[in-house]
């Protein structure tokens, strides 16, 4: 991957970045997606964060080698950490991380969030974390995205802020709203594959010892088996 050609995932994440002013990337990844950003609006300013000393020092030498120094700010720390109080940010992008994790480094750094204009995430699995956590905060979906890469499936969200809480069924928080809407083929392809796997784990659970455990483990299997159903 190079900063003029990212992969198909990454550049459909830059697309929701594209057009604002000032974006920070958490977990930037050689700040592939910083360097891109910029290198096509050079009006535009980056943050880039790491949390570890090899990635720091990737991110600072791909700048380098990009010749954005003036463009983009490469900081060390977790989350939003490296974020300063009342900084202007305009679009915060995470990808590439689990739902579950972008969800709590949404939720430990909420306070750094004043005056983002827009969330774009894209969580590697467990998309419902993410969207439960947009619910939370009066945050409303605005777009959706699904893609295959390499074999994998991947989702794409984006967020921005509400003044009415926004409240989401559970079948569209583990759907997506937007994407139960218009249901393209990696969709469909997705969740068919959940359906069976989850089909498979529930013979595997109806074999065991009936216990109280089990058996909400077993309504638990097939209530998502259900949902999926009749979603599609």
């Amino acid at each position: 991957m190079n900063t003029n050609q990212l992969s198909h995932r990454l550049e459909r994440v830059a697309s929701y970045a594209a057009g604002f002013h000032i974006v920070a990337d958490i977990g930037s990844d050689h700040a592939y997606l910083p360097c891109y950003l910029c290198l096509k609006d050079d009006s535009l300013k980056a943050i880039a964060g790491e949390i570890n000393e090899g990635p720091y020092q990737s991110a600072l030498k791909q700048v380098r080698l990009s010749q954005l120094e003036d463009q983009i700010d490469v900081r060390k720390g977790s989350g939003l950490n490296v974020l300063h109080q009342g900084e202007e940010i305009d679009v915060l992008t995470i990808a590439g991380m689990g739902g579950p994790l972008i969800a709590s480094i949404l939720d430990e750094g909420k306070d750094k969030l004043m005056g983002v204009k827009r969330l774009v995430l894209q969580p590697n699995v467990a998309s419902h974390a993410v969207r439960q956590w947009i619910m939370d905060h009066h945050y409303r979906i605005v777009a959706e995205d699904i893609l295959e890469e390499d074999e994998k499936i991947y989702e794409v969200i984006v967020a921005e802020p509400s003044e009415a809480k926004v409240a989401y069924t559970e079948t569209e928080l583990w759907l997506g709203p937007i994407l139960m809407q218009h249901q393209t083929s990696v969709f469909k392809k997705k969740w068919e594959h959940e359906k069976t796997s989850w089909k498979r784990v529930l013979k595997q659970v109806q074999l065991g010892n009936k216990s109280v455990e089990l058996e909400e483990k077993q309504a638990d299997l097939n209530q998502k088996i259900k949902m999926v159903e009749e979603a599609l």
